[in-house]
């Protein structure tokens, strides 16, 4: 791995990027992280994923040990680093070391990395090619187990989608909640389309993505109605148009669910509508990422 990470509190080369083996985000996953993307030279909606990711430290108890602003200008400063253009941000803070044992409390000080890298899309399709889901036979985990909120470090569930998904040949995973209902992908939230406009499921059983708060609020501005409401499997199949949302995969169509094709099988118009109009703010919009990278330097 090349490039520049910021890691045990300084930028070093990404092959030297080290963790403590005694860190509870190793031993136990315990610890929060945000997906932050970069285009044409801007973070897009930085303040936005370093808000949420104070709040899923609060949530868990996590003592942040720098204030947002520092966390801001941290991943930028990463960013500029490594040149990045168009890329991918991993914003990751750790309980930190401590004993064997899962109490927290012997963590005296959280850690924070910072990766930033070129990236390219998600899922390697022609322009308006949709994507297959398979529905998962694991159920997403209950909110009252783990709240979808909470974007942490434990994503074992979603990683047992994914394998199974890949096994029956499909792109994506699709979870259900435990009550049956349509919750969220892997790593993306879900939408289609319905004679009045778009539905989504509430998150109640699936992540507060800001790619989704992004896609409402596009749709909004068109004049498109947009419901949160419960979204049963019978729905997906028969919708007329299907796309996931997310910061890593953007907007990106469905084609086929459970062996099922949607619509055409490509993109929808008013997918289509979402995808250009996304693309064309997220490049447009953002935190600037000054010019030049340095060498590696300690950080304080």
């Amino acid at each position: 791995m090349d490039g520049i990470v910021y890691a045990s509190g300084r930028f070093v080369a990404a092959h030297e990027a080290t963790v403590s083996v005694f860190d509870h985000g190793v031993l136990y996953g315990d610890g929060v992280f945000e997906g932050i993307r970069a285009y044409n030279r801007r973070v897009f909606k930085l303040d936005r994923h370093i808000e949420r990711l104070f709040q899923s430290a609060a949530a868990i108890r996590l003592q942040m040990p720098m204030t947002q602003p520092e966390v801001a200008a941290l991943v930028v400063d990463t960013c500029r680093r490594n040149a990045i253009v168009d890329g991918y941000i991993r914003l990751v803070v750790t309980r930190g070391a401590g004993d064997l044992g899962i109490d927290p409390r012997s963590c005296r000080r959280a850690e924070v990395i910072v990766i930033a890298r070129p990236v390219g899309a998600l899922y390697r399709r022609a322009p308006n090619q949709g994507i297959s889901l398979a529905t998962s036979p694991f159920r997403r985990l209950a909110p009252d187990a783990l709240s979808p909120e909470i974007k942490s470090l434990n994503y074992l569930n979603n990683v047992l989608a994914k394998i199974d998904a890949g096994d029956r040949g499909a792109d994506e995973a699709l979870f259900l909640g435990a009550d049956g209902l349509v919750a969220e992908a892997t790593a993306d939230n879900i939408f289609i389309a319905t004679p009045r406009g778009l539905a989504t499921p509430p998150t109640t059983q699936g992540l507060k993505g800001i790619t989704r708060e992004t896609v409402m609020d596009i749709a909004a501005e068109q004049g498109v109605h947009v419901e949160e409401r419960s979204i049963s499997l019978v729905d997906v199949w028969t919708a007329r148009e299907v796309f996931l949302c997310g910061t890593m995969a953007e907007v990106v169509p469905v084609g086929i669910v459970d062996g099922r094709t949607i619509g055409s099988g490509e993109a929808g118009e008013l997918t289509k509508r979402i995808m250009t109009a996304y693309g064309a703010l997220v490049r447009a919009s953002g935190t600037p990422i000054p010019a030049g990278a340095e060498e590696a330097t300690e950080v304080a």
